[in-house]
């Protein structure tokens, strides 16, 4: 009998607990189940996003080598209106700014920079749309807007930073300042980057340093 008793007591203990704290277990479980399919679904969707994304990157692809600026511009449009959480949307705007640049759009160019420097994930891409970004706006002569944009790059950065930096104070005639970040540029630049360490050289040469 002891036993019938304490199996009754253990049942009334469990329904006890069960009308105390049911419909928290139950909520508990649907909200787990609920958060559970929202992430499947989200990842569908992030899978979904890339797939269809790289195919409109491989009709880029194709539109520039058919030197096709219209359809650039076009692709670029619908990658940054659809699919802008995509790694395809900031190379997107990268090679469609050289390709409007190639076919003398400026201004598509711009665009198309200024939206990578404004949305790009990746800091690479974020800094290489910076440093052409600022050499558009040397050719239009917004001299400050360039150096703003140009100001506290990453340290990988710093050596062309620097020089496309010297461009812009040549530009505005303040041959001091030039050479100082020309100097800066040699001083970060990769070492094993002869060229471009030449070219700078060759810079700051030429204003008589």
């Amino acid at each position: 009998m002891s036993s019938y008793h304490e199996e009754q007591e253990q049942i009334e203990n469990v329904k006890a607990w069960w009308k105390q704290y049911g419909n928290y277990v139950i909520w508990t479980l649907v909200v787990i189940m609920l958060a559970y399919g929202g992430w499947n679904l989200w990842r569908y969707y992030e899978r979904k996003q890339a797939v269809e994304a790289g195919v409109l990157y491989g009709e880029l692809e194709s539109a520039v080598d058919a030197k096709d600026k219209t359809k650039v511009a076009r692709i670029a449009s619908d990658m940054e209106s659809k699919f802008s959480g995509t790694p395809y949307a900031q190379m997107t705007a990268l090679l469609a700014a050289r390709t409007l640049a190639d076919a003398g759009d400026a201004a598509g160019a711009k665009a198309q920079l200024q939206w990578a420097v404004s949305n790009a994930r990746d800091d690479e891409y974020k800094q290489l749309a910076k440093l052409r970004l600022a050499g558009v706006l040397l050719d239009e002569k917004a001299y400050d807007e360039a150096l703003k944009l140009l100001d506290n790059p990453p340290a990988s950065y710093a050596g062309v930073f620097a020089d496309r930096r010297g461009d812009v104070l040549v530009a505005q005639s303040k041959v001091a300042d030039a050479k100082t970040a020309y100097k800066l540029a040699l001083d970060k630049l990769d070492k094993q980057d002869s060229g471009m360490r030449q070219f700078v050289q060759f810079k700051l040469d030429a204003l008589g340093a």
